[in-house]
């Protein structure tokens, strides 16, 4: 239970419970795959590259290629959050605050279903038939910060590497970087006037692309204490397994001297489909 909600008892200066201030909901999630599942894991099977064969001669023996398979697993998780409103708090509210809860809570789940994605995108994922094997991130996908923080430079080695991994361009790509990498570009005396413009609309909200890359401001990402760690990826690249969409209850509580619940559940899972698909980029803070 609360015991905090005796901070906005009713006075003569203030009418309301206001949300401070957080991130409301999910930044994330329409940025990758999502796929509903049923069960506490989920395999997600894949087709590799293929190579033609060269026919040499007439009727020659039909040749035979091996379609490579991978699979990817997902283990789901449930996520919870419940806090009670006392009746007699009510009464000394000139608000009802439920649905401010009910709104601090839908952001709570939100913010741990970025959580989910940010850690899936660069942690380990589970590979092979059953999902025994654990695939990381390999070096060849992560920029070192090299002392600077989110160059031009830096992301253009982030979209060479998609290019060169032959990710099909007409798939977004996104890439979630901190306020902090927004001010680098901004402060970056080796831009042009054209890319300080850009920047300068993306920093004020008017566009949200820049070198091909869709920015997503978000202030979740890992710091390792001398890095930020930025992602780019392909929309694809990134699946998000959803078992049970958020789902809310605000009902009485008898066993709690009918205090009303403001109750939220849900159940998420992530994965990285694809290590070609993924760029880790370090930024110096």
């Amino acid at each position: 239970m609360s015991t905090q909600i005796t901070t906005a008892f009713v006075n003569q200066f203030s009418a309301n419970v206001q949300m401070l201030s957080q991130q409301m909901g999910s930044l994330l999630r329409n940025a990758v795959d999502t796929e509903s599942v049923n069960g506490e894991k989920a395999f997600f099977d894949q087709v590799g590259q293929a190579a033609a064969v060269l026919r040499t001669s007439r009727h020659q023996d039909t040749p035979l290629v091996e379609t490579p398979h991978t699979r990817r697993m997902v283990t789901m998780s449930d996520y919870e959050y419940a806090d009670l409103i006392d009746d007699s708090d009510k009464v000394r509210l000139l608000v009802d605050p439920t649905s401010t809860y009910s709104r601090a809570a839908a952001a709570a789940m939100g913010r741990a279903m970025d959580d989910v994605i940010i850690t899936a995108a660069l942690g380990s994922s589970q590979t092979g038939k059953d999902g025994s094997t654990t695939t990381a991130l390999p070096a060849g996908q992560k920029i070192a910060h090299g002392s600077a923080g989110l160059t031009i430079a830096k992301l253009v080695s982030a979209k060479e590497l998609l290019d060169s991994a032959s990710v099909d361009p007409s798939i977004p790509r996104h890439i979630i970087v901190s306020p902090k990498q927004i001010s680098d570009l901004l402060n970056n005396t080796t831009v042009t006037s054209a890319d300080f413009n850009t920047v300068k609309a993306l920093a004020q909200g008017e566009i949200n692309s820049f070198v091909g890359f869709n920015f997503i401001v978000s202030n979740r990402l890992t710091d390792d204490g001398t890095s930020r760690q930025v992602i780019a990826f392909a929309q694809d690249g990134l699946k998000l397994a959803v078992g049970k969409e958020p789902a809310a209850r605000i009902d009485e509580r008898a066993d709690k001297s009918y205090s009303t619940q403001v109750y939220y559940c849900q159940t998420i899972g992530s994965t990285r489909m694809e290590e070609s698909k993924v760029v880790e980029i370090a930024c110096n803070e």
